[in-house]
């Protein structure tokens, strides 16, 4: 006799139709990427450390989640997310994984990597202030609707994170400006943490970390963020 879940499989039928699979474009390339989870980094710039009143040699990094249908490809416009008045832009590197697994090594990690891609990491900044003075988790502040604007990815055989510049503008106005060399843990080192926390599978992606600089969007604001030798990601927040 057939087990219980093989006969359930066969004749499940769902309440609505399943939500579309998030996927990113990949540049040069036909294919797309899917997207299974996003893995964020909090507290890998030691500058971003201090101007968000830590301490880098005492606070290490945190990691965190945002759903992964809050990706939005480059030449997106935005709504302006509900419940803040405070909404900030986070640059950064975004990692793309091909394979996963636990308790990896640095060898093992860098062998998941598909590429890489410009991220921002949008927050609401006043719900992360209460969060954290609450002693509370940061979900609101960053797991919301259309939080992860993201560029087209590069594979990892076309490019390879070293002292590449990483930067954000506002209009005309250069908001934030770094190096990826100045990440306190490197790509290698956080997909190994992960790894220690969770079972990493392919189409995760996970944001590295933002140099200092971050600061207020504004309804109408044009961004463009750049992290050379990759294709850049612009955005708009509407009027």
């Amino acid at each position: 006799m057939p087990r219980p879940h093989r006969i359930l499989a066969t004749m499940t039928e769902l309440l609505f139709p399943a939500p579309s699979q998030p996927t990113l474009p990949i540049a040069n390339d036909q294919r797309r990427f899917p997207v299974h989870r996003i893995y964020c980094v909090g507290r890998n710039y030691a500058e971003h450390v201090r101007e968000m009143g830590g301490t880098p040699e005492k606070q290490r990094p945190v990691f965190f989640a945002k759903p992964a249908d809050a990706v939005v490809e480059s030449g997106a416009s935005l709504d302006y997310p509900l419940a803040t008045a405070d909404l900030h832009h986070e640059v950064e590197l975004v990692v793309a994984l091909a394979s996963g697994g636990s308790e990896l090594d640095l060898a093992q990690a860098q062998a998941c990597i598909a590429g890489y891609a410009v991220g921002v990491d949008l927050t609401r900044r006043d719900l992360q202030h209460q969060a954290k003075n609450a002693g509370q988790p940061w979900d609101t502040a960053k797991g919301f609707d259309q939080s992860a604007p993201i560029g087209a990815l590069s594979l990892a055989g076309r490019w390879t994170p070293a002292g590449q510049r990483i930067c954000l503008t506002v209009g005309a106005e250069l908001r934030q400006d770094g190096r990826l060399d100045q990440m306190i843990l490197a790509v290698p080192q956080i997909i190994v943490e992960l790894s220690q926390l969770f079972t990493l599978a392919p189409g995760d992606l996970i944001f590295t970390g933002t140099p200092h600089g971050v600061a207020a969007l504004q309804r109408g604001d044009q961004v463009q963020a750049e992290i050379e030798g990759l294709p850049p990601l612009h955005f708009s927040l509407r009027p």
